[in-house]
This record gives C-alpha cells, sequence and structure tokens, in this order.
C-alpha cells in the first residue's frame, strides 16, 4: 500500500506545538486512515521529495513563510508539483501550500490589497465546487478558519475556482484534475484558531480589526474538517 506523504513547509508557534503538536500531525489526524502509512517529508529542512508514483496522494501544509519571499525549498517544491500534476497523483494543498501549487503552475500570489483574514469565516460553495468529489456531501455555505495575509492574485490557466467569500475569491481551488488547494485550515480546531488570534493579535489590531471580536466569532468548523477526510477517501478509492 503506498503511504500518504505530507509535505511540511514550516512549523507553528512553539507554544502551540508544545501544546497541540504541529501541522503534520493535525493533517494526519484529520486524514483519518490510521492504516495506511503517512510520511513526513520537511522541505525547510532539504529532504529529499518523493517520486509521485510512489505516493497514494500528498498534502502540502501551510507555513509562517511567504510565497513572495521565495524561500530556498521553493523552486524544487514547485518544479515537483508540476511532475506530481502531470503524473495525476492526488495533491491538496492547505493555505501556503494551496499558494505555492498556483504559483508552481503559473499562478501569480502576493499580499492581499485590504489586509489579513483572520479567524471563523464563512465560505460559499460555488456551482463546480457542489460537483467536485473533494466536496462531496458539503453545505453550499459552511464555516473554516483562516489565517492569511497573501492570497492568489492571478489563477494559472485551467484552474477552477470551487469556493469564495467576500474576502477572499479563491478560497477553494482545482487546479488540475487531482490536485486542490484550499485558502482556509481543515486541519486547524477552534483551539488552534484562538492562539493563533492571540499570536496575530498586533497584526490584526494594526489591520482595524478587533481581537476580542474575533475571539468571540470562533466556532467549531466540522464540515472544513471533514474536507481532509474526503481527501483521505479519495486516495483510497483511486488505489
Amino acid at each position: 500500500m503506498k503511504p500518504i506523504t505530507i509535505i511540511k513547509t514550516g512549523s507553528t508557534f512553539p507554544d502551540i506545538k508544545t501544546n497541540h503538536d504541529d501541522f503534520e500531525t493535525w493533517i494526519a489526524k484529520g486524514l483519518g486512515h490510521a492504516t495506511r502509512a503517512i510520511e513526513i517529508i520537511d522541505v525547510t529542512l532539504h529532504h529529499p521529495l518523493p517520486q509521485p508514483d510512489s505516493l497514494a496522494g500528498a498534502v502540502i501544509t501551510g507555513s509562517h513563510d511567504n510565497v513572495t519571499d521565495n524561500p530556498h525549498y521553493c523552486s524544487e517544491l514547485e518544479s515537483w508539483i508540476r511532475r506530481m500534476v502531470i503524473s495525476e497523483a492526488p495533491l491538496l494543498g492547505i493555505c501556503f501550500g494551496h499558494q505555492i501549487i498556483a504559483k508552481a503552475l503559473g499562478g501569480v500570489v502576493d499580499f492581499h490589497p485590504v489586509s489579513l483574514e483572520v479567524g471563523t469565516k464563512e465560505i460559499q460553495l460555488l456551482e463546480p465546487g457542489q460537483k467536485d468529489m473533494l466536496f462531496q456531501g458539503m453545505p453550499d455555505r459552511f464555516k473554516a478558519h483562516v489565517f492569511h495575509s497573501q492570497s492568489i492574485r492571478k489563477l494559472p490557466e485551467k484552474a477552477v475556482v470551487l469556493a469564495k467569500n467576500s474576502f477572499e475569491p479563491y478560497q477553494a481551488v482545482r487546479f488540475a484534475p487531482r490536485t486542490w488547494g484550499v485558502q482556509f485550515h481543515p486541519e486547524a480546531d477552534d483551539a488552534i484558531a484562538k492562539c493563533y488570534l492571540f499570536h496575530l493579535a498586533d497584526n490584526i489590531r494594526k489591520s482595524g480589526q478587533s481581537l476580542n471580536q474575533l475571539i468571540a466569532q470562533l466556532e467549531k468548523t466540522p464540515y472544513a474538517a471533514a474536507l481532509l477526510e474526503q481527501f483521505g477517501r479519495i486516495l483510497s478509492a483511486m488505489e
């Protein structure tokens, strides 16, 4: 049985890691496939990327890096993403992962022209999303946690927008038949989301938003969380 690979592009804040583990743990738990091997490839530590045909599929994590800073691992990761798309091995990018897939395929990523998007927000599933296998069984509107100041500003060719909201037009995108990205965080629960709000407090205030209001608006996000489990089911169905 081929493994699922989690491409780790960074770590959470140290105190969150101590109390809640790290990005890859949240994603592995969300996938819900304990009987399948999950391997972690940390590109920030120069771990070699696997051959696409050796994988059941892969998830690219979020990161505290900015795509526009072109971290040292990005060139190799972008090349690998293009190989994954050609191989049609299922691939899901989250936040930074979503953005780096877009860049690898010819899109443009930059800072959002308004401010950062943080907290629990409503996501609207569009008609293509309602028909997409990754969003099977999802309602037309659902809540998700978001934490980002950069966004996809221009989509790659042939990309299909699956979900949006009033702040972010590309909350979910199908970049290729088996390649998806989501700007929101299906792996983060409300406790993790609250921790992030406190860490981003200065940036939140500078953006003119209320930290207390954002904390009060936090909700559980079961539908967003179900997305990772659905991705795991897709991997099993395709083997």
